[in-house]
């Protein structure tokens, strides 16, 4: 990122307008999903593409629902590189002993 960026983006505070933006999530994921089956509709596209959502949900329940509640509850996630940078350095400040037990 270059030193002189500012991004002048305030965070999103209307009730009606993160809910629009969620809708907005939903009606994209939609119309992706639904183009390329259009495009390529064979029964592998559908199960890899229904493979592909759900993991892709249960991943964003695990940084943001178990790690919040189960890891370190202290700790709030503001996004998905807060929720790696955090994994990332937590992992590396542990020692070495203690990361030979998950294995």
């Amino acid at each position: 990122m270059a030193s002189g960026l500012v991004f002048l983006m305030k965070n999103l505070t209307n009730r009606n307008w993160i809910i629009a933006k969620g809708f907005l999530f939903l009606l994209l994921g939609l119309l992706s999903g639904a183009l390329l089956l259009i495009e390529h509709l064979t029964l592998s596209t559908i199960v890899l593409l229904a493979i592909a959502v759900w993991s892709f949900c249960r991943f964003y329940y695990f940084a943001f629902y178990v790690l919040e509640r189960y890891v370190d509850p202290s700790y709030k996630f503001s996004g998905l590189l807060s929720m790696l940078r955090y994994v990332f350095s937590v992992r590396s400040k542990r020692p070495a002993a203690s990361r030979e037990e998950e294995i």
